[in-house]
């Protein structure tokens, strides 16, 4: 294996013969690392971090530190990083806690760009962008395809859905939406329309994006509220995607962005 003499490499880790460590990097007990991963230069990996197989870490990207959470006394608790993912300069991912299953999981195919936050016990799932500076507190769950804008916070226990897209500079305090195009700040973040462009992208059908439409635009409508909105839509709209709209609300604790 590709091993810089100036990196610093814990006996105990275990690093693929085809993965290849670059200068003055610093890899501790507990780590492993797949096959054709790359870190370039100055990379940290600390804890019980699983990282997989062709994925690229830019310099100064930390993974695996303890939580900032007050609540975490050391316990055992785990980072694992699935396939090829793309990690950027000074993005911190940290392990879970025992609040949170013990587990902070980044999933395949996910680009986290430059100074990209992910705390304790959050789950991106594939195929995700996360723009500059983009920051998750604690138990954030995020959907596949999400894209989320540069300089967006994302508060605790927060959910994104699947291909939803959240405009930068963004303040999410509640749920997102799939399949949703939602941006602004707090109490005055909305839900504007579908996320029609990355859904012809992904090859969704004309049908199906019109139907999300008809939907999210009964959810918007001032004179219902959220119950009688899916009321409504249940009565008229009939689609994979528009159940899996009504799933996640139904399933949402912190309510949803409308």
């Amino acid at each position: 294996m590709a091993i810089h003499p100036s990196a610093i490499v814990h006996p105990a880790a275990r690093i693929d013969a085809n993965a290849e460590v670059g200068p003055f990097c610093v890899i501790g007990d507990g780590v492993s690392i797949g096959a054709r991963t790359r870190l370039m230069a100055h990379v940290y990996l600390e804890g019980v971090t699983a990282i997989g197989e062709d994925n690229l870490f830019y310099p100064y990207s930390s993974v695996g530190a303890a939580s900032q959470d007050l609540k975490y006394k050391g316990e055992r608790a785990e980072t694992r990083i699935g396939d090829g993912n793309t990690i950027r300069e000074f993005v911190t991912i940290h392990r879970g806690t025992a609040g949170g299953g013990l587990v902070t999981q980044i999933g395949h195919r996910n680009l986290l760009m430059a100074y990209t936050h992910v705390a304790h016990d959050v789950k991106v799932g594939d195929h995700c962008v996360l723009a500059n500076a983009v920051t998750f507190a604690g138990h954030v769950t995020v959907g596949d395809w999400a894209v989320i804008g540069a300089h967006t916070g994302v508060h605790q226990f927060c959910k994104v859905g699947a291909h939803a897209m959240i405009g930068g500079y963004s303040v999410v305090v509640q749920d997102v939406l799939p399949y949703s195009l939602t941006t602004g700040h707090g109490r005055d973040i909305k839900l504007f329309d579908v996320n029609k462009v990355g859904l012809e992208r992904r090859g969704f059908a004309k049908e199906s994006i019109d139907a999300l439409h008809k939907a999210f635009r009964i959810l918007r409508d001032p004179k219902l509220n959220t119950s009688k909105a899916v009321e409504a839509i249940c009565a008229e709209l009939l689609t994979p995607e528009v159940d899996a709209v009504l799933e996640f609300i139904s399933a949402s604790e912190r309510g949803i962005i409308k």
